[in-house]
């Protein structure tokens, strides 16, 4: 299987999981985000992700393939996943899936990428925190209008992902060397039982870790805090507990989209570089 199909098929593992407290997954839906959303979604992404595979810019690839998943009609299904899965996508068609290939492949980028980042926030509506005040005409929300500052302030898209750590999860892991992806992946890698579960499983160890930076978002850091606080605790729980838990996320509507991202890509790894499916 080639590395970009291995990407698809860790998205599509992804939401295969269950249960992944207030996520979507195989067994629950949102009012306006479903299942077979994000299946169209990983399937859309598919250029995307081959583009990045044969070595085309990271900012294109990513617009491409976040174009190419926006053409569903549940909107934003894996937008901060595919953020994490393209340069990972890079670094093991490239030089290999270790931490400081993904460094290198952060490193080098580019202006271009950082535009290509910004005209990908035009394809599909993403939820973010109002940018400081000096920094207004950065706003990821403005897409291309956004580009002329970007090249002004020569800003790579390295220089971006910084500018949004550590409040959002997935520039952190950028700005970091994808530390939670690796870790996560020996949780899939070195699980017991079908490939979802163990994505599920990775799901649950990282909500546990760390406060999920969407849920901070959307609801603050008290709620963003009990939700780590409860996993935790639920560590060792029988499924009917966990199906609670994520039960009463859903009908809450606090969605730990960031922590879900982090399993996608830490299931790519997995998969390329460990082959937990022969």
């Amino acid at each position: 299987m080639r590395t970009a199909q291995h990407a698809q098929l860790a998205l599509l593992l992804e939401v295969a999981g269950t249960p992944k407290p207030g996520n979507v997954d195989r067994e629950r839906d949102f009012d306006d985000l479903r299942f077979e959303h994000f299946l169209a979604g990983a399937v859309g992404s598919c250029d995307g992700l081959d583009a990045a595979a044969a070595g085309e810019p990271v900012g294109d690839s990513f617009e491409t393939a976040v174009e190419g998943m926006s053409q569903q009609r549940g909107g934003n299904a894996q937008f901060g996943a595919l953020l994490l899965l393209v340069p990972l996508v890079r670094a093991a068609a490239t030089w290999g899936l270790t931490p400081d290939d993904t460094v290198a492949v952060v490193e080098a980028t580019t202006v271009d990428d950082a535009a290509g980042f910004y005209r990908a926030f035009e394809h599909v509506d993403v939820f973010v925190d109002d940018p400081p005040a000096d920094a207004e005409e950065l706003d990821v929300r403005r897409g291309a209008d956004a580009i002329p500052a970007v090249r002004e302030r020569g800003l790579t898209l390295s220089d971006v992902m910084e500018l949004s750590a550590p409040e959002d999860g997935v520039a952190t892991e950028w700005t970091n060397g994808f530390p939670r992806t690796f870790a996560a992946a020996e949780t899939v890698s070195e699980g017991d039982g079908p490939v979802p579960d163990r994505v599920a499983a990775a799901f649950l160890e990282l909500l546990a870790a760390e406060p999920d930076t969407m849920v901070a978002k959307q609801h603050g850091a008290e709620v963003a805090e009990s939700v780590r606080e409860r996993a935790a605790a639920l560590r060792d729980a029988d499924r009917d507990e966990l199906e609670t838990f994520a039960d009463e996320l859903v009908e809450r509507g606090v969605n730990p989209g960031t922590t879900a991202d982090v399993a996608a890509a830490a299931t790519f790894v997995a998969l390329e570089r460990d082959g937990v499916i022969p």
